[in-house]
């Protein structure tokens, strides 16, 4: 790293989420390389990324929002400004009239919902969304259970077999979601299942939403063969409009979370690193999926070495990941730089503890900081009364 670098570094206030506007950038040229090269409209996922002051960065790429609530489509509609695909697994009554107007796509989870709406969306004038259903193809990769949309007896998504014959009066399109951080023969062979379980409906569909969870922007991912099946299935059923809305995948590897040491306990076995930041309000994805994210300048640790073990500043015991080891001796003050740490943190944290949330800024591509926002006592009262 760069003296020019550390220096940068040196003034970001801790605990703060940083989004690196070069590495963003970089991401949306694959999105824009897939959409030049197949007949695909990619639009942002909020519920993995919803950092609106990066939105017009990304409008000049992706071709809308997609939303889980009414609160994500109005932020959509306000902060994104075009289209605005909307699904709920369960709307409440006194949402849907507010998604209306704001929605260009709304699709249900069950036929049952679809029902119990379907009147009132078509008495809405002067503006009627595109109706979809979600569907379960029956198909997914995902191991972990907490992220598998198909598990035996989701409550995720209309079964083929429970669509009857034809398709359902007013739908126009499929969402099928049930890919997490997957490849590109996940995505054909969730194509290839959508085809042998609701060909009879193919006909008469005008799009189908893939949903996300297509990790395009990994080092691994095969491109080339996703645009390939892409232009294929767009061969086999040429009218009808393919969607996709990754979250992660545009995030992906795009910024920081950086935090602070503020204490040392060694044990017999590890030396427990006090942080300012917290796995479980902060970062919970590391628990909940799980996984260990990488650190700037750490290692895994071999024999021999000091084995440090990440603590959260919650008092939640198991607010904790490691083990971590380092060419140099950790000290209190020192920063710690979490990789990675854009996709699925800022939506999901919390004021668990009433511990500091991290504040939130960017480098811009010149190298400049700017602090978008901070957080303080009042933000953590406002939420409880």
């Amino acid at each position: 790293m760069n003296p020019d670098r550390n220096a940068i570094l040196a003034n970001i206030p801790s605990p703060c989420f940083v989004l690196e506007e070069e590495l963003l950038a970089r991401n949306l040229a694959i999105f824009a390389r897939v959409q030049a090269a197949a007949p695909i409209r990619i639009m942002l996922a909020l519920k993995g990324f919803s950092l609106f002051h990066s939105f017009p960065q990304i409008r000049t790429i992706l071709k809308g929002a997609s939303a889980s609530s009414l609160w994500e489509a109005r932020l959509a509609a306000e902060e994104f400004g075009m289209e605005v695909h909307v699904y709920s697994p369960a709307y409440r009554d006194e949402d849907v009239p507010e998604i209306l107007p704001l929605a260009s796509h709304m699709t249900f989870n069950s036929i049952g919902q679809w029902e119990r709406f379907k009147h009132q969306i078509a008495a809405h004038t002067p503006h009627k969304p595109s109706i979809g259903l979600r569907i379960n193809p029956e198909y997914s990769p995902v191991k972990t259970a907490l992220y598998n949309p198909c598990q035996p007896s989701t409550r995720l998504g209309v079964s083929a077999k429970n669509l009857g014959e034809t398709l359902p009066a007013g739908i126009d399109g499929f969402l099928s979601h049930n890919l997490c951080e997957s490849d590109s023969y996940a995505l054909e062979k969730t194509l290839a299942n959508i085809e042998l379980l609701f060909d009879r409906f193919l006909p008469d569909l005008k799009w189908l939403n893939l949903g996300g969870g297509h990790l395009m922007t990994r080092k691994d991912y095969n491109v080339t063969h996703a645009i390939e099946v892409l232009n294929a299935f767009h061969t086999r059923h040429p009218h009808i409009q393919l969607l996709m809305e990754p979250g992660s995948a545009i995030a992906w590897e795009t910024g920081f979370l950086i935090g602070k040491v503020l204490d040392l306990i060694p044990t017999d076995d590890v030396v427990n690193v006090m942080l300012d930041v917290s796995f479980t309000a902060h970062m919970p994805d590391c628990l909940e999926m799980p996984y260990k994210p990488a650190i700037r300048g750490a290692r895994e640790p071999e024999a021999g070495d000091t084995f440090y073990r990440m603590g959260g500043s919650s008092c939640l015991a198991g607010d904790f990941l490691g083990d971590y080891a380092f060419d140099k001796e950790l000290a209190i003050g020192d920063r710690i730089i979490f990789e990675d740490m854009m996709h699925y943190t800022m939506v999901k944290t919390s004021t668990f503890n009433g511990v500091v949330h991290p504040a939130i800024g960017r480098i811009d591509k010149d190298g400049k900081f700017t602090l978008w926002r901070e957080f303080a006592y009042e933000d953590y009262r406002s939420r409880l009364g």
